[in-house]
């Protein structure tokens, strides 16, 4: 990683290079995402921003010679860019990791709650948003996926707010935390910003999870359930954090960090719900605190 690192932030012509080449590969919110974080955490969101611009202009002039859409080079860089570039500059300039990352949740929170003010039948919203996925699927050629994505698509409606939500958000982090990375290999970095090992969201998230559960509970109300899950569901990356934190602290070998990052593609939720019971429990109770206060 260090020496792809270094490439891009020896010279301003290697990082739109690197913007623009990323952004047509697969998995590109991913790569070019993580290409994003490392320049703005180095060198600031102005740079990386005239940068970003440069490569989204070589990549449009190209597609008008090829005769491709332009829109879709523009909808990519926003989506895959602009949110990336303000979690970074965000922990730039608060030099905190952890605080951007909370400030992350609280927005994924607000979104929440505002999606059920602005869309007054969600579960309608949701399966026609279904329906019209299950006709891409089909255009694609993905027929039996289109079948049973459109047979379920009622079922599936009353959770696609929550699972959005904490979808877009855990992409987000996880872009974050890779730019982080490469930022950290770069030569006579170390942790400017601090550690990912010790992310802690706090007793306040911990709270407005466990006060929103128990109203949820009493009144019914399908937003305070979607609200209880996503303030839960976050806790997943405290909990992985704490898996570093047991390895950085020599209590778990490397292999044990391995063996977590293989098995979530396998488990998947039942591994991030792990995860998130993990690191909830660590918010309230400090886990990693009362370690390091026993090993002293």
């Amino acid at each position: 990683m260090r020496p792809i690192a270094a490439w891009l932030v020896a010279r301003p012509q290697n990082a739109i290079i690197g913007l623009a080449g990323t952004l047509l590969l697969p998995f590109a919110q991913i790569i070019s995402g993580t290409v994003m974080a490392l320049l703005v955490l180095k060198q600031g969101p102005a740079p990386a921003t005239v940068q970003g611009a440069i490569a989204v202009a070589i990549l449009t002039v190209s597609s008008l010679i090829i005769s491709a859409p332009v829109s879709q080079v523009l909808a990519n860089a926003m989506v895959i860019w602009v949110p990336v570039m303000l979690l970074a500059s965000l922990t730039r300039r608060g030099r905190s990791l952890t605080l951007s990352l909370q400030t992350s949740v609280i927005a994924a929170i607000v979104a929440t709650v505002a999606f059920f003010v602005i869309v007054s039948d969600p579960i309608a919203f949701w399966t026609d948003a279904l329906a019209k996925l299950s006709d891409t699927f089909r255009q694609m050629g993905l027929t039996q996926n289109a079948a049973v994505l459109y047979e379920q698509r009622e079922a599936f409606a009353p959770q696609m707010t929550m699972l959005a939500v904490v979808s877009t958000w855990s992409l987000y982090a996880v872009v974050l935390l890779f730019g982080y990375g490469a930022f950290r290999a770069l030569p006579g970095q170390n942790a400017p910003f601090g550690r990912f090992c010790d992310l802690n969201f706090g007793r306040v998230l911990a709270v407005i999870m466990a006060v929103s559960s128990v109203v949820s509970v009493l009144t019914g109300a399908v937003w305070l359930t979607n609200l209880a899950f996503v303030s839960f569901a976050v806790f997943w990356l405290q909990g992985l954090a704490l898996v570093h934190w047991l390895h950085a602290e020599g209590r778990v070998p490397v292999w044990v960090v391995v063996l977590v990052y293989a098995l979530i593609p396998l488990l998947n939720a039942m591994l991030v719900l792990a995860l998130a019971v993990t690191g909830y429990a660590d918010a309230w109770f400090g886990f990693r605190s009362r370690m390091a206060a026993a090993k002293n």
